[in-house]
């Protein structure tokens, strides 16, 4: 019975009214699918694919000039590290030679200006935050007229050395000698590590 179905089926979609039924469902879905990619695209419509291709150009430019900035940002970045490693290599002196060099420093300027230098005390300090420099506590003591004494403050202001005066003590001077004797305490700094001492 199950064979005599399954051709009365075969037979059925022979017929000439089946066949055109079949034929004019496939047309019409055939048409269906026509229809939606001509009024609704995959890739979306003429307009949408302009309104698209804008928004991406939009985005482009953008992407453009935040590269512009930051290469005009990465620029500066490097131009201040040249400047302040020259600046270091310029005004600092090594951690190695610090003593020397600044008290060398420290009587030339005497020398020049007409007093006589005392002792000098050196103390190094570490600075927050950085692993290359250090702080450098200085106390001279000098001794000359006030003249010269004004003339060596000028010097140590104007030092390449960058010495900066923290405080001056003065003591009135000693009988009519005229002369006086003063305190400086000034810092500076110094380039290497709390290990590069000598």
């Amino acid at each position: 019975m199950t064979r005599n179905f399954e051709w009365a089926k075969i037979d059925r979609i022979k017929e000439p009214r089946v066949a055109m039924r079949a034929l004019i469902g496939v047309l019409v879905a055939a048409n269906l699918a026509a229809a939606v990619m001509a009024f609704r695209p995959f890739g979306g419509s003429a307009e949408d694919l302009r309104r698209r291709a804008g928004g991406l150009q939009d985005q482009l430019a953008a992407a453009q000039a935040h590269v512009v900035i930051t290469r005009k940002l990465v620029e500066k970045v490097e131009g201040a590290r040249r400047d302040g490693d020259q600046f270091l290599a310029r005004y600092v002196v090594d951690r190695r030679k610090a003593s020397s060099a600044l008290n060398e420093e420290l009587f030339r300027m005497a020398a020049e200006a007409g007093v006589k230098p005392g002792q000098i005390a050196n103390e190094y300090e570490a600075i927050e935050g950085s692993d290359t420099l250090q702080m450098v506590n200085i106390q001279v003591a000098f001794e000359g007229s006030y003249q010269n004494l004004t003339r060596l403050v000028d010097l140590i202001d104007k030092s390449p050395r960058f010495l900066m005066i923290e405080s001056l003590q003065t003591a009135a001077p000693q009988g009519n000698s005229g002369l006086m004797a003063v305190q400086f305490k000034i810092h500076t700094f110094v380039r290497g590590a709390l290990e590069d001492a000598p």
